[in-house]
């Protein structure tokens, strides 16, 4: 970035990333812990972070529309504000059914993040420093996955209570929500708001909605990349899921570490992930997207590989977790494959398309993964974790290949025609 405000709707979108991030994996280094205090499965704790997740899938398209047609700026408010009180209802729960309720009005916020982070980043980089803006965003939402587990790992060691954590995350991302929408208000429109010509002739009614969601899949029709993605980010995200929300199980279970060892190591796994996506995003600007994507997607197989044959020595295991954060070295490149798909004017709405697939994952991994711990065991479940990095270097190939994007500038021009 070379313009002041650039650079602060950058660190605002990305702040807004690790707030968002942290509200998303509240719950699990926590799996363990609240199964017992709601005695309930490890399931059903799977289960209510799928109820997120599947909160926000259904309110994608709808912020998307939102952001494309009216106010980023609006969709980010709701993101922050909302989420943040979903986070509080969360820490003061006293029974499985207030979880489940606080879950969902925790999506109800998450839901808008995506939608309006990428209309944002989108209007103030360029092809010279795209990859680096998505990579700054993704590193702040990356860290603030590894945040929560930090924080339990904390609290553990001071023996506070779970709800001393949630608390604490809530209160931080409070005091965020305030700084970033204050911060916003200098923001230019053309930044902030769609250009005019760019808005709907007129606003949408219940009678329009069929149509709408015709032209959607025609849309989707027509745009195969933009589909790939949306199925990539699925299969990734249920990969990633079950690494983050289950590792601390492996190591509990599988290992026989204390929880709060278990949780400072995920947290660590998280942390790495993280610089890794600093160092995808500068080389997916030099190097095309094409190469990142690859790369990314085939140490996941190798990785979740290993972690399935719970016997690596304890040292090996540290190892293998820090390596596990590669999965996130390859999202810049698929930002920017997105970016460099979509219309100007569709940003928005495209971007949630593939946040669905994201968001699907989410909705899926959780329960799914904690059944098949409870009946299957760890070796089982991290199994499939390995076959689908395998579907996804399969298909990520296919999509790098069709859309020709292995070399900086093979693209297409900026309004994606």
């Amino acid at each position: 970035m070379t313009d002041a405000q650039d650079r602060r709707v950058v660190a605002l979108v990305t702040g807004s990333h690790f707030v968002n991030h942290s509200y998303l994996v509240m719950l699990a280094p926590l799996v363990g812990v609240l199964a017992a205090r709601f005695d309930v499965s490890i399931a059903a704790i799977g289960l209510a972070i799928g109820v997120q997740n599947a909160v926000v899938l259904v309110l994608q398209l709808p912020m998307g529309y939102v952001s494309d047609a009216y106010s980023r700026t609006l969709v980010l408010g709701i993101s922050l504000v909302v989420g943040t009180l979903g986070a509080a209802l969360t820490a003061l729960a006293t029974s499985y059914a207030w979880l489940l309720a606080a879950q969902l009005v925790l999506g109800v916020g998450v839901a808008g993040h995506h939608p309006a982070h990428y209309p944002l980043l989108a209007a103030v980089s360029t092809d010279e420093n795209r990859g680096r803006a998505y990579s700054a965003h993704a590193f702040g939402g990356s860290v603030g996955l590894a945040a929560p587990y930090a924080v339990v790992a904390g609290t553990t060691a001071l023996d506070l209570s779970w709800r001393v954590a949630i608390g604490f995350v809530a209160v931080v991302g409070a005091a965020f929500a305030g700084y970033c929408l204050l911060r916003f208000r200098g923001v230019d429109d053309e930044i902030t708001r769609p250009g005019l010509a760019e808005r709907p002739d007129e606003r949408p009614t219940l009678r329009s909605v069929p149509g709408r969601i015709r032209a959607l899949f025609r849309t989707l029709a027509s745009s195969g990349g933009i589909l790939g993605l949306t199925v990539l980010a699925f299969l990734t995200s249920a990969a990633a899921w079950a690494i983050r929300t289950y590792t601390p199980s492996l190591l509990v279970r599988g290992y026989g570490l204390p929880e709060g060892t278990a949780s400072a190591l995920t947290s660590a796994m998280l942390v790495v992930g993280a610089g890794l996506i600093l160092a995808g995003g500068g080389l997916t600007d030099r190097v095309g997207a094409g190469p990142i994507v690859v790369g990314g997607y085939a140490a996941l197989v190798v990785v979740a590989a290993l972690l399935a044959t719970l016997s690596l020595p304890l040292a090996a295991v540290g190892i293998v977790l820090l390596l596990s954060g590669s999965i996130s070295f390859s999202r810049p490149a698929r930002s920017t494959l997105a970016d460099r798909l979509s219309r100007r004017a569709d940003l928005g709405k495209n971007f949630a398309l593939v946040t669905i697939g994201i968001s699907l994952g989410g909705v899926v991994a959780p329960p799914v993964f904690g059944y098949l711990v409870d009946v299957a065991g760890l070796t089982v479940s991290f199994g499939l974790v390995s076959a689908l990095g395998v579907l996804s270097l399969a298909l990520g190939l296919r999509i790098v290949r069709d859309a020709s994007f292995a070399v900086p500038g093979a693209a297409a021009g900026a309004d994606g025609d």
